[in-house]
């Protein structure tokens, strides 16, 4: 499912960024490799790092559904659970370009403010007809204690950097239990005496 929420993601600003793939720039890569100088080799590079995958607890419905079948059954299914995706993004450029940084930085910014939800025409593998839409949260402060220490702990140098969580559906019903339907009701009458 993250695999398919990483595919998902690069098809989105693929799709959405067309001029960063042919204009006069040079084409931009997208990776999801840890945000180290050295790791990331196609440079200029949009990087994805997945560093917090979490549930939320605050979006999780605690009620059961009961889907109507034809047969005169119906399922009985639990609700998913809803899973917070967090990545750090940055851009890396070939030498020290801050401006061209900046520049594809604001445009990932504006696309991602506009999209607070991944059109399902870029939904990925088991992320296709989803149950629920696949949120985005960006510019939170997100699970990072500190920038700062993120990369002390990388090893890097700090980087500008976006933050962006994606909210995900995930079924937790593998065999749905049917059930029989009540199709009528008969009231019973108390006697009084």
């Amino acid at each position: 499912m993250l695999d398919d929420l990483d595919s998902s993601l690069k098809t989105f600003l693929l799709q959405e960024l067309p001029g960063l793939q042919n204009s006069g720039e040079t084409q931009v890569a997208i990776s999801f490799e840890q945000p180290l100088e050295g790791v990331i080799q196609q440079k200029p590079a949009i990087n994805l790092f997945l560093y917090d995958v979490r549930e939320n607890l605050e979006r999780r419905s605690r009620e059961w559904k009961m889907q109507r079948q034809d047969n005169g059954t119906a399922i009985k299914l639990q609700p998913p659970a809803r899973i917070d995706c967090s990545y750090l993004i940055t851009v890396w450029v070939n030498a020290n370009d801050p401006q061209q940084e900046h520049h594809i930085l604001s445009k990932l910014m504006r696309l991602l403010l506009r999209h607070p939800v991944l059109p399902s025409a870029v939904l990925q593998g088991s992320l296709q007809d989803p149950i629920l839409p696949v949120t985005l949260t960006v510019l939170q402060s997100g699970y990072l204690q500190s920038l700062g220490e993120f990369w002390q702990v990388m090893g890097g140098v700090p980087k500008v950097s976006l933050h962006c969580t994606a909210t995900i559906a995930v079924p937790l019903t593998e065999d749905p239990e049917e059930v029989p339907l009540v199709l009528e009701h008969r009231p019973q009458f108390l006697r009084l005496s």
